[in-house]
């Protein structure tokens, strides 16, 4: 089976692409026009719809390598066939002839995620995402929390096993209800999102879904264990 016309991906898809690798090596892109992935301990999903629709099922093992060679070309096209895609040079004076990988070998999304009723919203803007990642990093702590802090919210950089470690927080906001009580823990490395605004929805059943503001681009994010929350 092969695609009626050659493709050439957006910047957008590619940026997505190149994204998702950073969560899994690996991806298994069904027909249609949704992305996803999912870490290889199925931690973190990502999901996204782009605005090509890719007629066949196509695995690739190196998500990073197949993107590297992408790079090669200047204004590359894809012609998908069965078993590899022809990638070429829209002036056709060159092109990478690439294999597939068979999907029993990746680590794929099986089901649709339905996301429990949430606890917990806010907004996350991308200033106040980066300051506290680029925190974690600099104060050299591993996880992130979002909490009740009062009648207020806030999202903190800190070490949960260390309470006399520097931390880092920035308020999000009053609490829709001052009496509820939460601290939700996420590591940091799991926050592997394209740059931009993101609603939060968290449950008090182990996940939380961060929905990237005026784009179909999703991720949800698996809660550490030892979170809490009282309503």
């Amino acid at each position: 089976m092969t695609t009626d016309t050659a493709l050439i991906l957006s910047k957008r898809t590619l940026d997505v692409l190149k994204n998702f690798a950073s969560i899994n090596s690996n991806i298994l892109v069904k027909p249609g026009n949704n992305i996803r992935t999912v870490s290889p301990i199925k931690n973190v999903m990502g999901e996204a719809t782009v605005e090509e629709t890719f007629d066949i099922e196509f695995g690739i093992w190196d998500l990073n390598k197949f993107l590297g060679t992408i790079s090669l070309f200047d204004n590359p096209e894809f012609e998908f066939h069965e078993k590899y895609v022809i990638i070429r040079d829209t002036n056709k004076k060159s092109e990478v002839l690439y294999y597939y990988s068979e999907p029993r070998l990746l680590t794929t999304v099986n089901k649709e995620i339905k996301m429990p009723d949430s606890v917990v919203e806010c907004s996350l803007s991308q200033e106040t995402f980066n300051d506290v990642l680029r925190a974690a990093s600099v104060l050299q702590v591993s996880d992130i929390a979002i909490r009740s802090n009062g009648n207020e919210m806030e999202i903190v950089a800190l070490d949960k096993n260390d309470s006399t470690t520097n931390n880092y927080s920035v308020g999000l906001g009053q609490l829709p209800h001052g009496d509820h009580d939460f601290i939700f823990y996420f590591k940091a490395d799991n926050f592997k999102m394209l740059p931009g605004d993101y609603e939060i929805s968290i449950t008090d059943k182990v996940i939380s879904q961060f929905k990237k503001v005026n784009d179909n681009l999703t991720y949800w994010v698996a809660l550490e264990s030892d979170s809490y929350y009282n309503g």
